[in-house]
């Protein structure tokens, strides 16, 4: 059983966090959701001058050649932070709203696949993820008015994990906002209503600029790199992206036939034999004396009737079928080789140049890590090494953290495994280093060896 979470952002970068943080901790981006406000979201930048298509990924196509949408954006890269969702997404023109980019399976809800208008339907496409009609219609003013939408059907075991990161970058109280539409005169979405303008949108947003927090989190939409020096107890995460490469197939027109029927007439002729009967009426002088027969006729009045036949041509037709158009489908298949790139974020650890006696200074008792390296892999050789398939490479940042564990001010007063446990834990899963229970005891054992050999040093001393 799945749970939908959603969320209206104000702001795109809010947004496009929320996704990028879905996806590192591990939702599946075939459930998430993003629909913004092209005019609003800062993707737009006129490219009058320029047409023809911007390939975006292996998914949509964007055309810089409908108004110069979001052509410069696509090549400035500020899409892209979007990381594997963004393969899908799409450009639509949505009635009442205007122009939106949209990602996810609500995309194809809304219109399908690359470019084209839309007959509406996006009340209809948020009803269908589980949201109540009344908060849609909310949903929907609110990409109107220039916000972005983002929505994650997630198993009910992690919902409120979802919700919790939703929670982490400023989503919008839908209610409160609903009551703020209605007391400017908003009584429901409508597609009839006509699309806000760039302005409308900034005076929009400077309304509930107020209620945003003053410092938010910077995200890091770019490709620039900023230095930044840890201060102890800071723990720094640098993210691994990378893109996939998603291959899709739509069904395209490229011919057929049609065909068409219409009535022909010609003209025909066949010879035919016709009989025909004519009476003939001769009179021939005659010179003989009357006999009986004559005498039985004669001075009678009477009248006689030859009727004369003819035959004549009848018409009779008759259809014969004397040929056969068949039309037919037949389907092939075809390998077609697909080429693109990806990029992936590369991270390569320098370990600087130091002075061990300012370390000593600080963690006192406590030697390099480098002394202790050949003690960790002899314990993973005993207690790991006959594991089939188990490398010191997966174990050896366990064996570290303990280490660090150990050399860490801040559990300084910790002497008792047992007790600093859970602590030692909680730090572990902060920084998503891997599964608490398979990697607990080399934590341990190196927490264990570095504060011992600390301990003896400092007898010694």
């Amino acid at each position: 059983m799945a749970q939908t979470v959603v969320g209206l952002f104000d702001n795109w970068i809010d947004a496009q966090a929320v996704v990028n943080e879905l996806e590192a901790a591990g939702f599946d981006r075939r459930n998430i959701n993003i629909i913004a406000n092209q005019t609003g979201s800062g993707l737009a930048q006129t490219r009058e001058s320029e047409a023809g298509d911007t390939n975006f990924g292996t998914g949509g196509r964007i055309s810089h050649g409908v108004g110069g949408l979001v052509g410069g954006a696509v090549e400035g890269g500020v899409i892209g932070g979007l990381t594997g969702l963004a393969a899908g997404l799409v450009l639509l023109a949505i009635p009442g709203i205007g122009p939106v980019l949209a990602a996810g399976p609500i995309a194809a809800m809304l219109g399908g696949a690359g470019l084209g208008a839309i007959g509406g339907g996006i009340i209809g496409a948020l009803t269908g993820l589980g949201i109540p009609r009344e908060e849609a219609e909310h949903y929907a003013e609110g990409v109107r008015r220039g916000g972005t939408l983002v929505t994650a059907q997630v198993p009910n075991e992690r919902a409120q994990e979802a919700v919790a990161i939703f929670d982490r970058h400023n989503p919008v109280d839908i209610q409160e906002r609903g009551a703020n539409y209605a007391s400017t005169g908003y009584t429901g979405y409508s597609e009839n209503l006509t699309p806000y303008t760039p302005e409308q949108i900034t005076t929009e947003r400077n309304t509930y600029a107020s209620a945003a927090p003053s410092n938010p989190a910077p995200i890091n939409t770019s490709a620039s790199t900023t230095d930044r020096t840890a201060q102890t107890g800071d723990t720094i995460t640098v993210p691994v992206v990378e893109e996939e490469l998603a291959v899709g197939k739509r069904a395209v027109q490229r011919g057929g036939a049609r065909i068409h029927t219409s009535i022909e007439e010609r003209p025909v002729e066949e010879n035919i034999t016709l009989r025909e009967e004519h009476v003939n009426v001769e009179r021939r002088p005659v010179d003989r004396l009357v006999n009986e027969s004559d005498l039985n006729n004669a001075f009678q009045e009477r009248s006689f009737e030859v009727t004369e036949r003819a035959e004549e041509a009848v018409i009779a037709k008759q259809a014969h079928v004397v040929e056969e158009i068949v039309v037919n489908k037949e389907s092939t298949e075809r390998q077609q080789t697909v080429r693109d790139t990806v990029r992936r974020t590369n991270v390569d650890v320098e370990e600087l140049d130091r002075d061990d006696s300012s370390v000593l200074s600080s963690n006192a008792g406590y030697a390099d890590y480098n002394t202790y390296a050949n003690d960790f892999r002899t314990n993973f050789n005993s207690v790991y090494g006959s594991q089939p398939g188990v490398a010191y490479t997966e174990y050896e940042p366990a064996y570290r953290f303990g280490y660090d564990l150990a050399g860490d001010p801040r559990y300084s007063s910790y002497t008792d495994w047992s007790a600093f446990e859970s602590r030692a834990q909680q730090d572990w899963n902060s920084r998503n280093l891997g599964p608490w229970e398979r990697f607990k005891e080399a934590v341990r054992y190196g927490w264990d060896r570095t504060r011992n050999a600390a301990r003896n040093t400092a007898a010694r001393l």
